[in-house]
């Protein structure tokens, strides 16, 4: 049947339109895009980024992989074709992967990379189409799709494309609104299964994690769980962390009013907003201090302390530290009242202060 299918023209292509198709009926019967706060401009973006991205990102990357090789390593071409298909397809995949763990996790924590990426963040609602939802020069760069070029140009056709379908039904189904894993948690005689599965691929409750506002939320960590298809990359670089539940609210802690042409084009278009990071106005200043910051504590209460010393809630986050390799801790306290919180940021024992600072002034 495989064999079938993969010599059909094009049948990735279809395959994928129809997960599209099948995650969008799913929503809308669902009541879920009826009931959607989605702005024009969302839709506009993730629309947008789809065709472009199938359209013209792609095969203009392929067809510059193709020129090349058959200038410089033409006895490589279709090299793979006669091998076996399995082994393609698992290398194909598992090397994607990683490339796309580590792209996506270093989008995080450099800062230009993190502005192309921060429109995916921006959603303050999953959906399949949010998939799609980056700049055009975070995919035009993007490692993994010059690694599908070099694949077809290597012969591996076959193996891509049913790559590629394997990859969207796991990407499209963590992204959407239908939480197909709930039921899992749901019912204690299908959770041993939901233990395995989601230690294996990218489930929804692992990646809308991902997408929360803020780790204050237990189900919420935007700074982890950066895989793609797979959560082992994830288990095995210590970003990983598993939920039973979904977080309450999406997007980012620093609302900003961003209009697509500057989320898809940024740095051609610029923000009008200048309290936005896609503004030419933007910076990030250090707003960490030599004395530390005594602020009233409620025991039991969560709180997140700023690592990055760029809050402007100092000395708690405000989810500056995007685009850093900075995390804010997360704690709480023993006891009502004054606490002495760290603002240098060098406490031995952070978020505490532990009078370093007084160090620092001398």
């Amino acid at each position: 049947m495989i064999k079938s299918l993969l010599a059909i023209k094009n049948f990735d292509v279809y395959f994928v339109i129809g997960i599209i198709i099948f995650f969008s009926l799913l929503e809308t019967v669902s009541g879920f895009l009826k009931n959607s706060n989605r702005k024009k401009d969302d839709w506009i973006q993730e629309i947008l980024s789809f065709v472009i991205l199938g359209n013209l990102i792609k095969p203009l990357i392929v067809f510059f992989v193709f020129s090349l090789g058959n200038i410089f390593l033409p006895e490589y071409r279709f090299v793979l074709t006669d091998s076996n298909f399995t082994g393609v397809l698992l290398s194909y995949l598992l090397v994607d992967d990683l490339i796309q763990y580590w792209y996506h996790r270093t989008a995080h924590e450099t800062e230009f990379l993190w502005k192309l990426h921060r429109p995916h963040h921006q959603a303050e609602e999953m959906g399949y189409f949010v998939s799609y939802r980056n700049a055009f020069i975070y995919y035009l760069v993007m490692p993994n799709i010059w690694w599908v070029a070099l694949i077809l140009f290597l012969g591996g056709a076959k193996a891509v494309a049913l790559g590629l379908i394997l990859k969207q039904l796991v990407i499209i189904g963590s992204h959407s609104r239908i939480k197909w894993d709930k039921p899992f948690y749901q019912y204690a005689l299908l959770q041993p299964i939901i233990k395995v599965l989601e230690r294996i691929i990218i489930t929804p409750a692992f990646h809308h994690s991902h997408h929360g506002t803020s780790k204050l939320e237990l189900s919420s960590d935007p700074n982890g769980n950066f895989g793609n298809m797979l959560s082992i990359w994830d288990q095995l670089f210590g970003t990983a962390t598993f939920h039973s539940s979904y977080p309450s609210a999406y997007g980012l802690l620093q609302k900003t009013n961003d209009s697509w042409k500057a989320s898809y084009f940024y740095p051609l278009i610029k923000s009008k907003d200048k309290t936005s990071e896609l503004s030419a106005e933007f910076k990030k200043l250090n707003t960490s201090t030599l004395n530390s910051i005594t602020v009233p504590l409620t025991k039991g209460e969560n709180y997140l302390w700023c690592a990055c010393g760029k809050s402007k809630t100092q000395p708690f986050c405000d989810g500056s530290h995007h685009g850093t390799k900075f995390k804010p801790l997360k704690f709480t306290v023993k006891r009502d009242g004054d606490i002495k919180l760290c603002n240098c940021k060098k406490s031995n024992r952070s978020p505490f202060c532990d009078d370093k600072h007084l160090n620092l002034l001398n």
